[in-house]
């Protein structure tokens, strides 16, 4: 396992009343692609702009291999930040908004030459060179904007919202070049995004914030499966939450019966929220809950189908494979194994 490059400590930061970040402690490993995902005003951007240096915490420490990275003004620190809006130099070609930061260190015109040349055919744009921006797709724009980033070779190279002004089908193409181009160069990448399939795709490992805290941080898998809380399991992704009294033999929903649930011998007799998957319910289960269709959406390989059951607050999800085998008004049931449901506790 890779060592960590980057430690943030307890870091906290204010702006007047609002706690932007909450004690804040994460590591983030040598070489990996990061993402810091959460809604609106969790935090991810202030902390991205400490490490980029645009903001100082109140509290805490934050070490780049060890040493302070707050003690070093922005434009000593071996990180790089990708903006949003790329920022490109409008009346420059792509070969000069590449060399543009390479020219003000006084590089070697030798050097700067090769490693242009170099950036250039990574990126794959080496037909583009002497275009202008307005000459370019966003697809091509983002990487140049990539690429003038990564040829300066930083250590940690920051990118806030990086897909967010393409279209759906170049952000998916996008995804793929972005993580290419990370093995590729070997830098450590950290993305901040409120998109979850972009970070899903994206990322080694996420840290996910709420309210400037941190909620957890894992792998994508595991954090889709196994959520550590509530926010969580609702914020990533779809899922079918269930709110009851944990027994022994699942989570009693008044109303509705007893719902499949491992049950955790700490938890019984506490209120809890079951959560299960929409892709791993199942219909047509004849031991499940009964329901009536209340709404199919084809999406072309899969088709998520809303089951209102009496008692529910709000319909059950199902995904399936391909086309729907239920239709609008159907009475069917749904049902999911003990061991396709969660059980969390309330926040």
């Amino acid at each position: 396992m890779n060592e960590p490059l980057v430690r943030i400590d307890a870091v906290s930061r204010r702006f007047g009343e609002v706690r932007a970040l909450d004690q804040v402690s994460l590591e983030i490993r040598q070489g990996e692609f990061f993402a810091l995902l959460g809604p609106s005003g969790c935090g991810k951007t202030t902390l991205l702009r400490i490490l980029a240096g645009f903001e100082y915490p109140d509290s805490g420490s934050v070490t780049l291999d060890g040493a302070d990275l707050l003690a070093v003004p922005p434009h000593r620190r071996p990180v790089n930040l990708m903006f949003q809006s790329y920022a490109l130099f409008p009346h420059m070609s792509v070969a000069k908004n590449i060399s543009y930061g390479l020219e003000r260190e006084r590089l070697p015109k030798a050097e700067i030459r090769e490693r242009v040349d170099a950036v250039l055919t990574t990126a794959g744009l080496t037909g583009l060179a002497r275009r202008r921006p307005h000459q370019l797709s966003g697809g091509q724009r983002q990487r140049v904007a990539l690429a003038r980033a990564i040829v300066k070779r930083p250590r940690l190279l920051l990118l806030d919202e990086p897909l967010s002004a393409l279209d759906k089908k170049v952000r998916a193409e996008m995804q793929l070049e972005l993580k290419r181009l990370q093995h590729e160069v070997g830098i450590t990448f950290v993305v901040v995004t409120h998109d979850q399939e972009e970070a899903m795709s994206l990322a080694d490992r996420i840290a996910v914030l709420s309210e400037g805290r941190v909620r957890q941080i894992d792998a994508p898998v595991p954090l889709y499966e196994r959520p550590a809380d509530l926010f969580v399991a609702d914020f990533i992704g779809a899922n079918n939450l269930v709110t009851g009294v944990a027994a022994t033999d699942g989570l009693h929903v008044p109303g509705v019966g007893v719902l499949p649930c491992r049950v955790p011998a700490a938890s019984v007799g506490a209120s809890a929220t079951l959560a299960v998957r929409p892709e791993r319910v199942r219909l047509g289960c004849g031991d499940g809950l009964a329901g009536v269709v209340a709404d199919v959406t084809f999406f072309g390989g899969t088709t998520r189908v809303a089951v209102r059951v009496a008692g529910l607050d709000r319909p059950l999800l199902v995904t399936v494979a391909g086309a729907a085998p239920v239709t609008l008004g159907e009475q069917t049931g749904v049902g999911w194994s003990v061991s396709d449901a969660m059980l969390l506790g309330q926040d």
